[in-house]
């Protein structure tokens, strides 16, 4: 009669064992619906830690992808301004040479931020077919999309600019145009993370304190349980002691007589 729903009735053994795991359910005869749904419990609470991992992964690759393109912003940015210098007119072929050869340096920059922006080795700013990751956000699967732009110079439409020659300024603008986007959606998705993050932490503990009310130990309550158990187990081997005896004097005054 080792249940938790009779402590009233229970053993020494199932007291004993409940005092020292902690635990009011040890195996499944002490309460077999309570294992499984503690069970059940445990499998949220794994899956909601992993999901909790696998976000800050996420926000992790999103600061990272935001970082590269804050430095691609920097080097359009720089572009701007000698595209701007050589749309003046009093400088001559050579002096827009030298600015081209600036902004090429600017235009290898950005290439090899695009090449190099990484997380685990999955590119985060070089997108071709503009496909998305998928993340495992919390114990029942849910998937959250984390989106990876496209910072390579051809995606810019800037592979081809030169100030040598004729060029459209327009061009760096709507590269500046489509960073400053691309880094918004990132800020977005970074918070949207941050978000489950919290909503993963907080179901987390509720299930956590479920699971410790239904399967937690009440200490007092045991011990005093125990208490008393002890003083019936005493009172029950006096009284077959007792009983004994009785027999025993009774056995030798049949003997006597």
């Amino acid at each position: 009669m080792s249940s938790i729903n009779s402590i009233g009735q229970a053993g020494s053994d199932y007291l004993y064992g409940a005092l020292s795991s902690g635990s009011r359910v040890n195996k499944a005869a002490d309460g077999a619906a309570q294992m499984a749904i503690s069970q059940e419990f445990d499998r949220q609470n794994g899956g909601y830690e992993v999901g909790t991992r696998n976000l800050q992964d996420a926000k992790n690759a999103a600061n990272i992808a935001d970082g590269g393109m804050s430095n691609i912003a920097d080097s359009l940015q720089r572009m701007r301004e000698l595209a701007l210098q050589a749309s003046n007119g009093l400088l001559g072929d050579d002096d827009k040479s030298y600015i081209q050869a600036e902004i090429d340096q600017l235009k290898q920059g950005i290439s090899d931020m695009t090449d190099k922006t990484d997380f685990n080795g999955i590119p985060l700013l070089k997108n071709e077919d503009g496909s998305v990751l998928l993340i495992n956000s919390d114990a029942n699967g849910t998937q959250r999309e984390l989106t990876r732009p496209d910072t390579g110079l051809e995606a810019l439409g800037i592979a081809d600019f030169d100030v040598r020659g004729e060029f459209d300024i327009s061009k760096i603008d709507k590269a500046l145009e489509s960073i400053g986007g691309s880094r918004a959606a990132v800020g977005a998705q970074s918070n949207a993370f941050d978000v489950a993050i919290d909503l993963n932490g907080v179901t987390n503990y509720n299930t956590y304190a479920a699971k410790s009310t239904m399967m937690d130990t009440e200490y007092g309550d045991y011990v005093s349980q125990l208490g008393k158990q002890n003083v019936l187990e005493q009172v029950n081997a006096q009284m077959q002691k007792k009983r004994q005896e009785d027999a025993a004097r009774r056995m030798m005054g049949i003997a006597g007589n």
